[in-house]
C-alpha cells in the first residue's frame, strides 16, 4: 500500500443502522465503538482496506479554545490536551475533512501519538451555524489507507447521528495534506 491509493473502499452502509442515542455524547461513544468494531483489526490486510488503528473524537476545550481535549476514542490512549495546530487543529480552523495519506509529509506539523501511525483522515463536527466545535479522528499505520470514500461517509454518518451538520457552504472535497 505504499505510495498508492486505497484499492478497497470500506462498506460504511451497515452503520447507518445506528441510532441517535439520547445525548450528543453517547452518539459519539455509540459512532467510536462502531468504527472501531467494524474496521479495526477485523481480518486479513488483503481481504480488504488497512485497518484503522485509533479512532477518536477531539472536542475544543471549553475553558481553553485554543486547545481540543480528547473524548470517546479507541483503543490506546492518545495526546491530550492538543493545541489548534497539527491535522486535527486544522480541521476545526478550516472546518474542511483532511486527507494525511503519509503523515511523515507533514514534519512538525504532526502530532505523533503513536509513533506506528501512518496516515490519517480528519473530520469536523459541525454546527448548524457552520462553527466546528470537535474533530473525528482517524489513524491507520499503513500510507495511504483513506481515501475521499472514507471522509465523505464519516461525515454522513456523523450527520446521521446527529452529531454534526451539513456544511452550510455545501460538501467540499476533502483538503489532501
Amino acid at each position: 500500500m505504499s505510495g498508492e491509493p486505497t484499492q478497497f473502499q470500506r462498506d460504511y452502509t451497515p452503520l447507518l443502522s445506528l441510532q441517535p442515542q439520547p445525548s450528543r455524547d453517547e452518539s459519539m461513544r455509540a459512532l467510536i465503538d462502531a468504527l472501531w468494531n467494524a474496521f479495526s483489526n477485523s481480518g486479513p490486510e488483503s481481504a480488504g482496506p488497512p485497518f484503522y488503528s485509533w479512532v477518536g473524537i477531539y472536542v475544543r476545550d471549553p475553558e481553553n479554545p485554543q486547545q481540543m481535549v480528547l473524548g470517546p476514542s479507541r483503543d490506546t490512549p492518545a495526546c491530550s490536551p492538543i493545541e489548534l495546530h497539527g491535522a486535527c487543529g486544522r480541521c476545526m480552523t478550516e472546518r474542511r475533512a483532511l486527507l494525511i495519506p503519509d503523515v511523515t509529509t507533514l514534519g512538525d506539523n504532526y502530532i505523533a501519538c503513536d509513533p506506528n501511525d501512518a496516515s490519517e483522515v480528519v473530520v469536523p463536527l459541525l454546527k448548524s451555524d457552520g462553527t466546528c466545535d470537535a474533530v473525528l479522528d482517524v489513524d491507520s499505520h499503513q500510507v495511504n489507507a483513506f481515501d475521499a470514500h472514507d471522509a465523505s461517509q464519516l461525515a454522513l454518518l456523523l450527520e446521521h447521528l446527529g452529531i454534526s451538520s451539513a456544511p452550510p457552504d455545501g460538501r467540499q472535497e476533502p483538503i489532501v495534506l
